[in-house]
């Protein structure tokens, strides 16, 4: 059942984090914490729920109104490669916010959702500088929730750059770290290097609400037969359950409904990024049960006549991709130039369009991920908590003079660690 009008009411009195009131202080957008939504989640049981990826605002659009029907908390994210200053975006982390609250005004819909800031992507020591001047401007722009992704870099790194920006981070932030770079099959993450990761924020008392591995899943639109190792998965999770870190499970394009099934009920994951499946059924490209946009024998997409852009328009993308000498993994380029034309197409093309998006995520809501209903699970945290910040789930159990600068170096050098060949860091 739906969370009652008072139960939303007082939810939306004391149930959005102090950004959100300072950029919109009128809303009736019940725009919450990423903790709020992962604890929804472990209430439930069994469950995650989608970190739809904004690549174009018809996804916004599809997810929210998925969303509302299935009664399920959402997270609508963007990554740094997409949506940071270097966007090839048109959403973007300082934008999403003002265009997530004005669709939720504008549709009515009442149930929760996280902003999330995903892959901020530090990949050398060159970049914290920057960092440090721009993490705290995307909390200012309404983000309530961030993935701090050091995962490019050597495991002391990783955890030595998590210390140092999660202090960035507001203590009522959804967190996420990852250990183990995503780019497929090789070099997978070990319960060795999350432990590390884990344990070593746990000393400093931080306690992040996700973690990502390297599950063998790759990003984009390839489909692989080996997929999410959910076996493994599990393995880590289990070595992680006294630190009380859920699961954000990333590359979800290109695996079965069934095995997302399993990482749901297996699994302590909580949150499922998807985004590659998203901006293709959004255009109206026909995608197989993996998700993917199907290729024709020329290796051209294929458009569904009638469904997501126009005909002309399409014919249009295809032209000035192919002018770019842009290949099929390209295609997401052309999110920026185009998102002002695809607005400017009949209204009927532009329902439709979000509709397609709507139809696919309820899908996995409700069929796949068993997030149905998790909504009001998500009032009744904040409406037990009192406000808008849920708390840590673990505490300090580390001793933090076994994890200082000195400690922490001998103790990387001593992990054997893979990370296996670069990779395409998009879901």
């Amino acid at each position: 059942m739906p969370a009652s009008p008072r139960d939303f009411d007082q939810a939306l009195a004391i149930g959005r984090p102090p950004n959100i009131v300072k950029l919109f202080p009128n809303s009736r957008a019940l725009i919450v914490s990423g903790k709020v939504i992962d604890r929804a989640m472990l209430a439930k049981g069994k469950c995650m729920t989608i970190a739809a990826n904004a690549r174009n605002s018809f996804i916004i659009r599809g997810a929210l109104k998925a969303a509302q029907k299935a009664d399920a908390a959402l997270i609508i994210e963007i990554a740094r490669s997409e949506g940071g200053a270097a966007a090839y975006c048109p959403v973007n982390y300082w934008n999403m916010a003002t265009l997530i609250d004005a669709a939720m005004n504008e549709l009515g819909i009442t149930v929760p959702v996280a902003i999330h800031a995903d892959h901020y992507g530090i990949k050398k020591e060159a970049d914290l500088d920057f960092a440090k001047v721009e993490i705290p401007t995307m909390f200012e722009a309404g983000i309530t929730s961030i993935a701090i992704d050091a995962s490019h870099m050597p495991d002391e790194q990783n955890l030595l750059t998590n210390l140092s920006l999660a202090q960035l981070v507001p203590t009522w932030s959804g967190y996420e770290t990852e250990v183990g770079e995503i780019k497929g099959k090789a070099g997978l993450s070990t319960a060795e290097e999350a432990l590390f990761l884990i344990q070593g924020l746990n000393a400093h008392n931080l306690f992040p609400d996700w973690i990502a591995l390297n599950n063998g899943t790759t990003h984009g639109i390839e489909a692989s037969d080996e997929g999410i190792q959910v076996e493994l998965t599990a393995e880590i999770h289990d070595a992680l359950t006294p630190y009380q870190v859920s699961g954000a499970q990333h590359g979800t394009s290109g695996n079965s409904a069934e095995r997302l099934r399993l990482i749901a009920a297996n699994t302590r994951t909580t949150k499922a990024n998807v985004a590659t499946a998203l901006q293709m059924i959004s255009w109206g490209l026909e995608v197989n049960d993996y998700g993917n946009a199907k290729l024709d024998g020329a290796g051209n997409f294929i458009k569904v006549k009638n469904e997501g852009v126009s005909e002309a328009m399409w014919e249009a993308m295809v032209r000035y991709a192919t002018e770019k000498g842009w290949k099929a993994g390209d295609y997401k380029k052309l999110n920026l130039p185009f998102e002002n034309r695809l607005l400017g197409q009949p209204l009927a093309v532009r329902e439709r369009m979000i509709k397609r998006v709507e139809d696919f995520v309820y899908h996995l809501l409700v069929e796949v991920f068993n997030a149905e209903h998790t909504a009001p699970l998500a009032i009744e945290t904040i409406l037990a908590r009192g406000g808008y910040d849920p708390g840590p789930k673990a505490e300090r159990i580390e001793d933090p003079a076994a994890w200082s600068g000195d400690r922490i170096a001998d103790r990387a050098a001593a992990i054997n660690s893979d990370k296996g060949p670069a990779g395409d860091f998009d879901d």
